[in-house]
C-alpha cells in the first residue's frame, strides 16, 4: 500500500545511506525501522519493571555502596585533579 511522508534532507540522505550499504531498497529501511520502534515500544513497563527480576542478585559483600555517594564521588575527582596537578608536564 503506498504511503507518503515527507522527509527532512538529513533523515532522508540517512535512509538513502543505508539503503546503499545494506543493498536493500529505501522503503526496506523504513518498514524496518518502524517495525523496530513498534517493537520497542510494545512493552508498557517502566525500565526498573523490565530490570527488576535481576536487581539485588549480584551480593558485592558489601552493604553501604550506595551510602553517601554524592561525598565518596566528589573525593574520586579531587584525588583525581591532585594526580593531575603533580603530573609533570
Amino acid at each position: 500500500m503506498p504511503f507518503s511522508v515527507r522527509l527532512d534532507d538529513r533523515t532522508e540522505a540517512l535512509i538513502d545511506r543505508l539503503a546503499r550499504r545494506t543493498g536493500r531498497s529505501r522503503s526496506a529501511i523504513v518498514r524496518e525501522a518502524v517495525a523496530l520502534y513498534g517493537a520497542s515500544t510494545d512493552d508498557p513497563r517502566s525500565a526498573f519493571e523490565k530490570l527488576e527480576p535481576i536487581v539485588g542478585v549480584v551480593h558485592s559483600g558489601r552493604g553501604d555502596l550506595s551510602r553517601d555517594t554524592g561525598r565518596r564521588f566528589t573525593a574520586l575527582l579531587k584525588e583525581k585533579q591532585a594526580r593531575r596537578a603533580r603530573r609533570p608536564r
